[in-house]
């Protein structure tokens, strides 16, 4: 075989001086790369800072939104001031056609009977209703109201026959013009009067302003309703040959402290 250089070969080791002394400076340079110490990186911009500190300090999940759980105690409200969702129009016959005007329900004068009833999720006891009302025309009942007591419905009568009698419909079969309950308050046209029902297990209490009207310890008592307000089960409100109009109706539950402080029995008992 022959061994002889090929002119390439004799070229590459026929190399300069000064390509020598470039090749031995590239790895002195690469040497003196390798062992030095690395650069600190850039230090973060106070801008930056203010947004890692931000996010370290932010709530996650549940945290991030105190209000997502509603307190059962708290009020509710029952109606937006616009429109009649949650709320059904019972077909009593020769009811007026109901409608929000000006932030109210407003329940015209029927032939007999107008009203709404609820379509929600209801508590049966240990809860407590509160609104505002007024008679605008009409001289009988303008904000009656027909609620749970348990299994058995009860209604509050609020200005009855002939627009004075307050009371509760039925107790033990008798209406609220004739039973334990019954009250007598005038009510003037275009007022807006304030109504508030409790009802815990062993008593029903209501208030129209800060009078109270109904208070009822519940052992030993039936209640029931007429049959004109069958459909304002389970919950509803309604008028009879009166325009009347509500507004602000709220709903919760009674804390426990609250219920462990209704006395369960009158003081005549």
């Amino acid at each position: 075989m022959n061994h002889r250089r090929t002119p390439l070969a004799r070229t590459c080791l026929q190399r300069s001086p000064v390509t020598w002394l470039g090749t031995v400076a590239f790895f002195v340079a690469a040497l003196i790369g390798r062992f030095a110490p690395a650069a600190e990186p850039n230090a973060p911009t106070a801008q930056a800072t203010e947004k890692k500190e931000a996010a370290a300090e932010a709530p996650k999940g549940d945290a991030a939104k105190p209000d997502a759980k509603k307190d059962p105690y708290a009020w509710q409200s029952m109606f937006d001031g616009k429109t009649l969702k949650g709320w059904k129009v019972p077909k009593f016959g020769g009811e007026g056609e109901v409608k929000v005007e000006n932030g109210a329900i407003v329940l015209p004068m029927g032939y007999e009977m107008t009203g709404i009833t609820w379509t929600g999720e209801l508590p049966k006891v240990n809860y407590e209703f509160r609104m505002e009302a007024r008679r605008t025309q009409g001289n009988d009942f303008f904000a009656t109201t027909t609620f749970p007591y348990g299994e058995d419905p009860c209604t509050l009568v609020v200005g009855g026959w002939g627009g004075g009698v307050v009371g509760l419909s039925n107790v033990d079969g008798y209406d609220a013009s004739e039973n334990m309950t019954t009250q007598y308050m005038g009510f003037k046209d275009n007022q807006w009067y304030r109504i508030r029902i409790r009802v815990s297990k062993q008593r029903i209490e209501a208030w129209i302003d800060d009078e109270k009207m109904v208070d009822l310890a519940t052992k030993g008592h039936k209640f029931s309703i007429r049959f004109e307000v069958d459909l304002c089960k389970p919950f509803g409100i309604c008028t009879w040959c009166t325009e009347g109009q509500i507004r602000k109706m709220e709903m919760r539950s009674l804390k426990p402290e609250e219920i462990a402080e209704i006395p369960a029995r009158d003081r005549w008992d």
